[in-house]
């Protein structure tokens, strides 16, 4: 076998970030001036920001204030900060610090009907942070920490504004244990918004993305009432609730707490690297090896052109594979990798280069500085079944590369699931600066159109935001309406996040303020 089995200390120290949210991008100029790129927002109403103060919660009105609070990590919402616009200007920014804050602030924009978005990190990269029409930003960073272990049963509580790092840090020191979720926005964004985008980590091969981890929500409707959802390991009375508010963007509600299921620190670890000669080869070992039960915590295929990128690994697909748990399990779980990578055809690659994608796996410094350069960079996440995962790759790859200005585009498979598994494509494209936006909408469109009509999903974890919002009707067919419905009964005045999912205005990238320089 070529895996290495190794002990790995039980609270090892994590690279803790700054515990607040971190722009991808400095605006031009002066922040207080950054203009709104769509244009549709509504004033406040006369004396709300008052009325909003008296609720005892802190509000900010100081524009640049409301231009960082108005814009988050969508790439191509970098590109316009470089010509000092945002997506969106908020009219307010209110912090809370805990439960009954939140309910004073959403049932004084009920009242007096000022639309609300939440916001936590602001890392997302579709713009699900972006208060699309003006209104009041929530920033829920105020609600951080956890609130309760039970250690036996492994459950976790924890506010929502909680930034990863510090979240898996506190539970490793002081509990030993871990919920295994780990993002590559790890130290940029918060577990309300794993939550509410229904993120991925890295390890979700063996831990499960965000959803099967969430053991319940608290969550604030849009009249303000507390609700609480979930709580046991199974249940069978009705629907499930939680599922409900898990991806729904804060549209449906507000999380304000969040249950998760966690697992004592693993004491073993082990490694495994493999190149094949084919991007199919390498994916049959993937699903040979998922399907006979081995779930290795990280998967991750990398086609030719992103393994050399990244690895100096030649004209080669290039599998890693890390596991963690008991040791017998990890043994188990890499022999049958080994087994199915062998049968494959695969070549024993040096396992060092595992090692070099846990010094990197986190690093998010490439995108700002190449959007910085002029060019534009992205990244497109979809799931779809093993049976069309090959095609899929090389159509879509294919179809990003046709467009014209795109210097690059690759992909890589890097969560695996007993049906299936998540493509992740990347892309850059060289333009003139005016066209720069037309290219990235161009690209989107027809990337995602070739997903879908191949049998992808819309999206595997970044979620839907504005980016994607004006194919949800495409993705979701009949069951869009469904969608709809449920937002006209828990939030009939489309107060909550509007825009988000595709639920009220849909504006596309291409859209421009008339002025070009409109205030919120």
């Amino acid at each position: 076998m070529t895996q290495r089995l190794q002990l790995t200390p039980p609270a090892a120290p994590l690279p803790l970030g700054t515990g607040a949210p971190t722009p991808g991008i400095a605006l031009a100029g002066d922040p207080a001036e950054a203009a709104s790129r769509f244009g549709l927002e509504s004033p406040l109403p006369d004396g709300f920001v008052e009325i909003l103060g008296a609720t005892g919660v802190e509000v900010d009105v100081t524009p640049a204030v409301l231009a960082e609070h108005s814009r988050d990590w969508w790439p191509i919402g970098l590109v316009w900060a470089t010509e000092g616009q945002v997506p969106a200007l908020a009219g307010a920014v209110a912090r809370p610090t805990d439960v009954d804050g939140v309910v004073a602030v959403v049932r004084a924009c009920a009242t007096h009907g000022v639309a609300l978005t939440v916001t936590g990190g602001r890392s997302g990269v579709l713009g699900a942070s972006v208060p699309l029409l003006g209104g009041v930003a929530l920033d829920m960073c105020g609600l951080a920490g956890i609130s309760a272990v039970d250690a036996t049963s492994g459950i976790v509580s924890v506010l929502p504004g909680t930034f990863g790092d510090v979240f898996e840090d506190d539970l490793r020191r002081s509990h030993h244990l871990t919920v295994g979720h780990w993002p590559q926005s790890m130290a940029l964004s918060t577990v309300g918004g794993w939550v509410a985008c229904r993120g991925a980590g890295q390890y979700s091969t063996r831990y499960g993305k965000i959803e099967d981890l969430v053991v319940g929500l608290d969550v604030v409707l849009a009249d303000g009432t507390l609700i609480h959802t979930g709580g046991a390991p199974r249940a069978a009375h009705g629907p499930d609730l939680t599922q409900l508010f898990v991806g729904s963007e804060g549209t449906l509600g507000i999380i304000v707490g969040v249950h998760l299921r966690a697992r004592p620190l693993p004491p073993a670890e082990g490694r495994a690297a493999y190149s094949f000669t084919t991007f199919d080869a390498a994916l049959a070992a993937m699903r040979r090896t998922v399907q006979r039960g081995a779930t290795p915590a990280v998967l991750r295929l990398y086609d030719a052109t992103e393994a050399d990128r990244g690895f100096g690994t030649g004209d080669v697909a290039l599998l890693l594979a890390l596991d963690e748990g008991d040791p017998a399990i990890v043994a188990a779980t890499l022999g049958v990798l080994d087994e199915e990578a062998i049968e494959q055809g695969a070549t024993a690659a040096d396992v060092a280069l595992v090692e070099r994608w846990m010094q990197r796996r986190n690093n998010v410094a490439e995108l700002e500085d190449l959007v910085g350069k002029g060019f534009v960079v992205d990244t497109m996440e979809i799931s779809a079944p093993w049976s069309v995962l090959g095609d899929l790759a090389r159509n879509v790859v294919e179809a990003l590369q046709g467009v014209d200005g795109t210097l690059v585009a690759s992909t890589h498979q890097s969560h695996s699931y007993l049906d299936g598994g998540c493509l992740y494509f990347t892309f850059a494209g060289g333009v003139e600066p005016a066209e720069r936006t037309a290219y990235h909408a161009r690209a989107w469109e027809v990337a995602t159109r070739t997903v879908l009509e191949g049998g992808g999903s819309l999206s595997h974890h970044h979620g839907v935001g504005i980016g994607r919002a004006p194919f949800m009707d495409q993705a979701l067919g009949g069951g869009f309406a469904v969608l709809q419905a449920i937002k006209s009964a828990l939030d009939p005045t489309g107060l909550l996040n509007p825009g988000g999912l595709g639920l009220g205005p849909v504006p596309r990238e291409t859209d421009v303020a008339p002025t070009g320089d409109a205030r919120g």
